[in-house]
C-alpha cells in the first residue's frame, strides 16, 4: 500500500502538468504493458480509492485516473486513460479510464461523453494465465 499512496501522489502531481505534456509521459509508461481486464483496472481503481482520501472527492477525477492508471502499470497492465466533456450541459470536464470498451466504476455511461482524447491500452495478445 506504501506504493500505492506514492503512486496516488504521484498522480497528483501529474495532475497538474500541461495536458500535451501529461499525454506523452502517459503514452510512454503505457509501452510495454498488456491491456487491462475490467477486473484489473476495477481493482486497481479501487486500491487507489482505499489508501488516498483525496482521490475520493468529486472533482478529483483526472488524479483518481493517472493512479489507477499507474496502478495499472505497475502490475504490467493498462487500461485506455480518457479525457472528455459530459454531451450534455453542463459540459464538465471529466478524466476515466476504460477497461473491455467499459468505463470503469463511474456513475455513467460512456454515452454520456464526448471523448477528447486518450492514452489507449496498447493492442496485442494477453499473456496466458494457467
Amino acid at each position: 500500500q506504501v506504493a500505492t499512496v506514492a503512486v496516488a501522489a504521484a498522480a497528483r502531481g501529474l495532475a497538474k502538468t500541461p495536458p500535451r505534456f501529461l499525454r506523452r509521459v502517459l503514452g510512454v509508461l503505457s509501452v510495454g504493458a498488456h491491456e487491462a481486464t475490467y477486473e484489473e483496472a476495477r481493482a486497481a481503481r479501487d486500491l487507489v480509492l482505499t489508501v488516498s482520501a483525496y482521490t475520493r472527492g468529486g472533482s478529483a477525477c483526472l488524479p483518481r485516473s493517472i493512479a489507477t492508471a499507474l496502478v495499472c502499470r505497475r502490475r504490467g497492465v493498462w487500461p485506455d486513460w480518457c479525457v472528455g466533456v459530459l454531451s450534455a450541459p453542463p459540459f464538465t470536464a471529466h478524466a476515466w479510464v476504460e477497461a473491455e470498451g467499459r468505463i470503469v466504476d463511474e456513475p455513467m455511461t460512456s454515452a454520456d461523453f464526448s471523448k477528447l482524447f486518450s492514452v489507449p491500452a496498447p493492442t496485442g495478445v494477453r499473456p496466458a494465465t494457467a
